[in-house]
């Protein structure tokens, strides 16, 4: 069978194959993508004629495109539903990826036709592209000798292999790490629906008749907030904060140690004092001073707010509060102090209109896009769903994947990625996923959405109409191939629709009798959007810093026992709290350790947020959800990519530069 990989997919977008596509096609199509890859640099180096921007920038930017689609695709799969042999793929791969990035980028030939390169009379997007390729081919290494690029080579292709390692483990250890229960009683509390979803996931696990609570990636499990027996939320506590520290196959914490001392010692091969500030020198964030000066100014009033929300908390539990006590309580006093019940309210957000009138319906009254499903195109799993997407005028515009439920091959947390990015170069039309891991209910059963479930869902279509929406010349910028600290920062903007009054209408209905939330249930979500701040603010901030801890180590200070470190890390940065656990522990903090994106990087949420706070406030000031305001922001922030400074994107679209003091009003924290 010819391998659908090898040649450019026929489908609508270039959407691939997956109905053709088997699991051995992968490692064919990889192989030849990565020696064609090679042999268009080649091709570059050894061009006779003199470097120019045609011969060198444009040919780099055209070059690579089999192994681009064999690597979206794989990925894809590595994320969203990994089967054995995918995995084991994976293992081998992810090393060779590694290495090919490292023969690209310490590449003494193609940097130095790069560098001959006369920019002068290119339009701005043509010099930034120019500036890009050299920034990248400095921070990945090019001024090391031969010894120190062999060396960079070796902790590079280590990182990568441990990296995989971590993160197959942490999603082995979500699964095993479920609590199984024998009794519906032990259940009591969780409304019915979530029930009959706990019976199914037991039954699809071979525990017929029994009831299994999985968990979600972070430390907070969201039944903790719902479980009336006390014992039965200390388990579902415990397994989850334990998770991959325990001892046995599935422990990552010398997985942990490796990372964090190979890190260090790459940062020194690079010349700088950590990882922290390596990392930092590729972000919108001036340096590290300024990142870790904004965290720390925000963690004391956060603390202080949470305890005065343990104050209230222990106040109604009448008893000394324990971590697993927390969400419970903290469910009670909602309903007590505001008669808000966040359980009572998830039948008016059921999946499929919160998706077709809440998230379309606000993309469309802003930016004029529709949405039309495809039954007739087919994703990698039977859950995935396929939308047509195109702008006001009826043109084209791409194709939207939206992969819900969760399941055993798919791996925790919600995220966006891109199968194809617009390029006007190559004539590309974005294709986009967003995958998010509710629990799927029985067949014939409404899935029933969290109010966080629901931000959940807004957030990460922010990320897929920044892929969208892109509109630039060159696949290297387009939609989120933008600094990570700032690639949180439209989806956090797309949050805001949630509650805006006319939206909120027309999706939060009753699933079964079409009733819209009461105005006075609306009313008092607004009420008490600020309780529950402390504790949202400082489990964040407690990843954060933590990830920030482990980043300024040097290679001979990376200590033995992690946990340990881990405690006195969150003590020295003022956010240790014997209630609330950070929201991402070392033992499954795949952010930061299932690769290394968001390695040093966690700040990137509430950095982002800082524009995300300003941004509201604009479209508050000037009307909120028209078309005129979605137009400036997609045309002046959302389209541009990376295509030239995004600071100068936010810029351009607020006016000015921005300021704290939105975020510190919206967390409580002036």
């Amino acid at each position: 069978m010819t391998n659908p990989l090898l040649s450019p997919s026929e489908l609508p977008f270039g959407l691939p194959p997956f109905a053709a596509i088997q699991d051995n096609h992968y490692a064919e199509a990889v192989d030849a993508g990565l020696a064609e890859h090679l042999a268009e640099i080649q091709a570059i180096v050894d061009n006779p004629e003199p470097a120019n921007f045609e011969n060198t920038a444009l040919a780099m930017e055209r070059s690579g495109r089999l192994l681009q689609r064999a690597a979206a695709s794989f990925f894809t799969l590595v994320s969203a539903d990994a089967s054995d042999t995918i995995e084991e793929l994976e293992t081998e791969l992810s090393p060779r990826f590694t290495a090919h990035q490292d023969a690209v980028y310490l590449n003494r030939a193609l940097y130095e036709r790069f560098a001959a390169v006369d920019t002068e009379g290119l339009d701005s997007e043509s010099q930034r592209l120019v500036e890009e390729y050299l920034k990248e081919f400095r921070q990945s290494g090019i001024q090391l000798s031969d010894e120190g690029q062999e060396k960079l080579k070796e902790l590079n292709a280590e990182l990568a292999r441990l990296g995989t390692e971590f993160g197959q483990r942490v999603k082995e250890g979500m699964k095993s790490a479920s609590l199984l229960l024998d009794d519906a009683a032990d259940l009591a509390g969780l409304p019915a629906d979530e029930i009959s979803s706990a019976a199914e996931a037991a039954r699809l696990a071979g525990h017929e008749g029994k009831f299994l609570l999985t968990l979600i990636q972070p430390s907070s499990q969201p039944a903790l907030a719902s479980l009336e027996n006390r014992e039965v939320r200390r388990r579902l506590y415990e397994a989850s904060i334990a998770r991959g520290s325990s001892g046995g196959s599935l422990d990552v914490l010398d997985l942990v140690r490796s990372m964090v001392r190979l890190r260090a010692e790459k940062a020194a091969l690079l010349g700088f004092a950590n990882f922290a500030e390596l990392v930092v020198d590729r972000q919108t964030a001036p340096d590290f001073g300024a990142v870790r000066t904004m965290l720390n100014r925000l963690a004391p009033p956060a603390v202080r707010n949470a305890d005065a929300e343990a104050a209230a908390l222990a106040e109604s539990a009448g008893h000394p509060l324990e971590a697993w006590d927390w969400s419970y309580y903290s469910a009670k006093v909602r309903r007590e102090r505001y008669a808000v019940d966040e359980q009572a309210i998830r039948p008016y957000f059921e999946l499929n209109r919160v998706l077709a009138d809440g998230v379309f319906f606000a993309a469309t009254s802003l930016y004029g896009i529709t949405f039309q499903e495809r039954p007739d195109l087919s994703g990698y799993h039977e859950d995935v769903r396929v939308w047509e997407v195109r702008n006001e005028d009826g043109s084209e515009l791409g194709l939207f994947l939206g992969d819900y439920y969760t399941r055993e091959s798919k791996r925790g947390g919600a995220w966006m990625n891109s199968l194809v990015d617009q390029a006007e170069l190559l004539g590309t039309r974005p294709v986009v996923i967003n995958n998010l891991n509710i629990s799927k209910p029985p067949a014939g059963e409404p899935t029933l959405l969290t109010l966080d479930e629901v931000r959940t869902l807004f957030h990460e279509f922010g990320h897929a109409l920044h892929g969208l929406f892109s509109d630039v010349t060159y696949p290297r910028f387009s939609g989120t191939n933008v600094p990570r600290d700032f690639v949180e920062y439209p989806s956090q903007v797309n949050e805001m629709w949630i509650m805006w009054p006319e939206v909120l209408a027309n999706y939060a209905r009753h699933h079964a009798t079409g009733e819209q939330l009461p105005q006075d249930v609306v009313d008092r979500l607004n009420e008490s959007r600020l309780w529950g701040e402390g504790f949202a603010t400082t489990e964040y901030l407690g990843a954060a810093l933590l990830d920030l801890a482990w980043h300024v180590l040097d290679a001979g200070s990376v200590p033995q026992d992690p946990l340990e470190f881990e405690a006195k890390a969150l003590a020295a940065a003022g956010v240790a709290h014997t209630l609330i656990p950070p929201r991402y522990r070392s033992g499954y903090f795949q952010h930061i350790f299932a690769g290394d994106y968001y390695a040093a990087g966690y700040y990137s949420y509430i950095w982002s947020e800082v524009l995300d706070a300003e941004t509201v406030d604009w479209f508050t000031e000037n009307g909120g959800l028209s078309r005129a305001n979605g137009d400036r922001f997609r045309t002046e922030l959302l389209a541009w990519g990376n295509s030239r400074d995004p600071l100068e994107s936010f810029r351009t679209f607020r006016g000015r530069d921005a300021k704290l003091e939105p975020l510190l009003k919206r967390r409580g924290l002036e």
